[in-house]
């Protein structure tokens, strides 16, 4: 078992994290992320104003957006999280963060889970922008044990901060939803890999036209040692490293080779 999650620290307050999610600001996840790392660090809160599940990195393009101010100081947008991380980073605080960390996630970003996670979106769009960058989701449906995460968010953060990974890395962390003494370890992983997503929900509207639900995700099909889903599934905390570049550079001559016979 772990002991003591709050033993790493973050130089007295001298880093600036934005925290952002795609599950609203309201959500409990960045409530407890923000009320945790606000102990060791300056905190900017800036999130949707509504779950923005599976809104992956899409962006606003095509009207303005809205920004209020709650009573804490949270930022809230009318957007989806890349929308959110954008603002932040271009203008919208008058202090620019050190660091952006998204989540925490209401269930886990799993294997192929990125590609369609606003959380782990968000912390591509800081990523991407420049800065460290750190996705985190509580493995549980429903989730629970929010003070885990952010307890072993907050133990990841200052680890980085102290000893910083490569420019190109973002991590995606994801928690088993169990009491902090249940979490055997954290350790680094890879993605692992679902079946197809269930078939899609055909129901009628109360005019009896047809509507039509996305399927729930496919259960894991690579999920052996070393996954991220493994590690879940065995109350271990998994650390991915994740980047952004998806050129497949191995693929770059045997392509050249393939267009020659044209």
């Amino acid at each position: 078992m772990l002991s003591d999650l709050h033993s790493n620290h973050i130089e007295s307050h001298s880093v600036h994290i934005l925290i952002t999610n795609d599950d609203g600001y309201l959500a409990p996840g960045i409530k407890i992320l923000a009320q945790e790392l606000a102990q060791v660090a300056d905190i900017s809160v800036v999130a949707p104003d509504r779950n923005k599940s599976g809104a992956s990195n899409s962006l606003t393009l095509m009207r303005p957006l809205r920004v209020e101010q709650s009573s804490d100081g949270s930022y809230y947008v009318d957007g989806t999280p890349t929308d959110c991380v954008h603002l932040a980073l271009s203008g919208l605080l008058d202090e620019q963060p050190d660091m952006v960390v998204s989540g925490i996630n209401a269930g886990p970003n799993l294997g192929d889970d990125v590609l369609y996670s606003g959380t782990v979106a968000a912390a591509m769009e800081g990523r991407y922008l420049g800065l460290p960058a750190v996705a985190v989701s509580l493995a549980g449906k429903p989730a629970t044990h929010f003070l885990c995460a952010a307890q072993i968010t907050r133990r990841v953060i200052a680890r980085l901060t102290q000893s910083p990974l490569p420019d190109d890395t973002l991590l995606n962390i994801n928690v088993p939803d169990l009491p902090a003494d249940d979490i055997v370890a954290i350790q680094a992983t890879r993605l692992g890999f679902r079946h197809r997503s269930e078939s899609m929900i055909k129901q009628r509207d109360p005019g009896g036209r047809p509507i039509y639900w996305v399927g729930p995700p496919g259960e894991a099909q690579d999920a052996g040692p070393g996954t991220d889903f493994y590690a879940v599934e065995h109350a271990v905390a998994s650390v991915t490293p994740m980047q952004i570049d998806l050129t497949r550079h191995n693929g770059i001559e045997p392509l050249q080779d393939w267009l020659a016979a044209l």
